[in-house]
This record gives C-alpha cells, sequence and structure tokens, in this order.
C-alpha cells in the first residue's frame, strides 16, 4: 500500500477542512483540479452510496456510467478500505 500521508497532503486536508460550504467546495475543487477529476470523485462516491444500499452493478452502471472495475475498486474499498466512505455516509445521514 501506497502511504500517501506527508505535509502536502496534510496541508490539501487541512484547506479542505476550512470550508464551509458547497459553494465554497465548488470554488476550490473547481481550482484544483479538472472537471474530470471531481466527476471520478463524485461518480466513486455516488458508487460507494449505492453499493451500501445493495443495488445491483448492472443498476450502478446504469445510473452512474461506472465501469465494473470502478465498481469493484470501490466495492473493494468498502470491504478492505479504512472506512472513509462509511464515515462519511454516517455523518450525511446524521444531517
Amino acid at each position: 500500500m501506497i502511504n500517501i500521508k506527508n505535509d502536502m497532503t496534510d496541508r490539501l486536508f487541512e484547506a479542505i477542512l476550512t470550508l464551509k460550504s458547497v459553494d465554497e467546495c465548488y470554488k476550490f475543487f473547481e481550482d484544483v483540479c479538472t472537471i474530470k477529476e471531481i466527476k471520478a470523485i463524485s461518480q466513486r462516491l455516488e458508487v460507494a452510496r449505492m453499493l451500501t444500499e445493495k443495488q445491483l452493478y448492472s443498476k450502478i452502471v446504469a445510473e452512474t456510467g461506472a465501469s465494473t472495475a470502478t465498481i469493484s475498486r470501490v466495492n473493494r474499498s468498502l470491504m478492505y478500505g479504512s472506512e472513509g466512505y462509511e464515515i462519511v455516509f454516517d455523518r450525511l445521514g446524521k444531517k
């Protein structure tokens, strides 16, 4: 596993934590990422949401446009990852 933890990555995550609204997130991520990168990340989050709801791969492909390889990768993260998706979904569910 590649360790991504370093000072630059810490600063990136600290910067993200300063954002206070969806509008601020749009502004920041449009400056930092390409449109394609933002769409890929948002697609993965949606795939993860649908997988946690036990949706079929065929429905996920149809609704998100994600490849089965991407769906499998996200599923692997849900099963063996760092539980980041779970943290986010739990907190979103409490809103």
